[in-house]
């Protein structure tokens, strides 16, 4: 059976805190609460791209020894990028038939199923 109302959009609920330089200092930033869950992780999604091509970037530029750690960093990242956007994949497929369920209950239609 498919719900007539979606459930409301994932938010965060809390303030997490970062950017205090390991304690020496308050915290300079903080994810606030209220942020939806799909702009969440679009800004992940661009975060770990970056940190990818940086990374990779780093990998062109040092010895083998320090070379093999980036290529590890490197595939973190790269498992973290794909688990993300797997993520945000599921969110904006949620959404979208969301919206088409919205607009068959408007239009006084059966849900399709």
């Amino acid at each position: 059976m498919t719900k007539p109302v979606p459930d409301p959009p994932l938010v965060t609920k809390t303030s997490t805190t970062f950017g205090s330089c390991d304690g020496s200092h308050d915290p300079l930033f903080a994810v606030r609460p209220g942020v939806s869950a799909e702009d969440a992780l679009i800004h992940a999604t661009v975060l770990l791209k970056s940190a990818y091509q940086t990374n990779a970037q780093a990998c062109d530029m040092v010895n083998a020894e320090v070379r093999g750690l980036l290529w590890a960093t490197q595939h973190s990242l790269e498992m973290s990028l794909a688990l993300v956007e797997a993520l945000l994949d599921e969110v904006e497929a949620r959404a979208a038939t969301a919206a088409v369920l919205r607009r068959t209950v408007l239009a006084g239609q059966a849900p399709v199923e």
